[in-house]
């Protein structure tokens, strides 16, 4: 992905979401610009608005941590903007280049055994791991049955943001689509970030931008986001409603790999849900093992 675009862009967008009345300056009259002008995030940076324009067209190489967190605290990021900053910032000096480790290994990721042993060793909630273009790289039982339709689709190759945008069944999947679109458009852009040479991400956009408007309209969004923890709400096809929470944690030995349980209030419907789902789960594996995702 393009560096400076993906800097221009960005720091456009944030600048747009900036009132001058959230940033305590007067609105003033005749405002050609949705947000704040450059020189007023100059201004609340502390810097000369013609180094904030340079930064703005793209070229964040050689700003100094002290300069990218009063740009921080100019655009009120958020933790995850912030770390988007980082990271746009660092690819344009290069100074990421000892953590690629990705762009050299052609072949894909495999969980150790270790690890599925630990997966399967969950038996009261969907566990799975991720990379940051939503691929599921591993999952225990629970979790191939929750995301059977992401299993049963060639198309998806296992992918969520594939399910999410091109798959009609997922608007009732997720009762909360657009909440959930928005998500994984978030991850996403947060992992172009992180990774910008990641050229399976950049032909992932590529073909979502391509087939999905509602897709595209969020990329051009630029938002970025943490998706540590919270609640979700399924409909699955077999066991209906489920309300659960969530646990993201990223693993020590993988970085940029994300394991993620969910799990259901204690005595809740959605904890019966659940015991329904491993039952049903189990059924089918036993059937049909590769349709619902099961190792081989």
């Amino acid at each position: 992905m393009d560096n400076s675009q993906e800097v221009r862009e960005f720091l456009t967008s944030r600048r747009a979401k900036i009132t001058p009345e959230r940033a305590g300056m007067p609105a003033g009259p005749r405002r050609r610009v949705p947000g704040l002008r450059r020189s007023e995030v100059a201004a609340l940076a502390d810097v000369s608005v013609e180094y904030y324009a340079k930064l703005e067209r793209g070229n964040l190489a050689g700003a100094s941590p002290a300069v990218l967190e009063a740009l921080a605290r100019a655009l009120q990021l958020d933790d995850a903007e912030r770390a988007h900053l980082l990271h746009l910032a660092q690819a344009a000096d290069g100074s990421d280049a000892l953590a690629r480790p990705r762009r050299r290994a052609a072949r894909p990721w495999t969980a150790h055994p270790s690890l599925q042993w630990m997966l399967d060793a969950v038996t009261g909630g969907p566990a799975f791991v991720r990379n940051g273009r939503t691929d599921l790289l591993a999952a225990n039982r629970l979790a191939r049955g929750l995301y059977a339709e992401v299993y049963d689709d060639p198309g998806h190759r296992g992918n969520l943001a594939r399910h999410q945008f091109l798959d009609p069944r997922a608007r009732r999947f997720y009762p909360d689509w657009e909440w959930a679109a928005d998500t994984t458009v978030a991850i996403l852009r947060a992992e172009a970030g992180r990774d910008p040479y990641d050229r399976e991400l950049h032909d992932l956009v590529g073909e979502l931008s391509t087939r999905s408007e509602e897709f595209r309209v969020r990329w051009g969004a630029h938002d970025v986001r943490r998706h540590g923890s919270g609640t979700k709400r399924f409909h699955h096809r077999a066991v209906g409603g489920l309300t659960l929470a969530y646990e993201g944690m990223e693993l020590t030995a993988a970085p940029g790999l994300t394991l993620t349980v969910y799990t259901a209030e204690p005595g809740s419907p959605s904890e019966q849900g659940l015991r329904l789902l491993a039952s049903w789960a189990a059924t089918l594996e036993a059937a049909a093992p590769e349709a619902a995702g099961r190792p081989r």
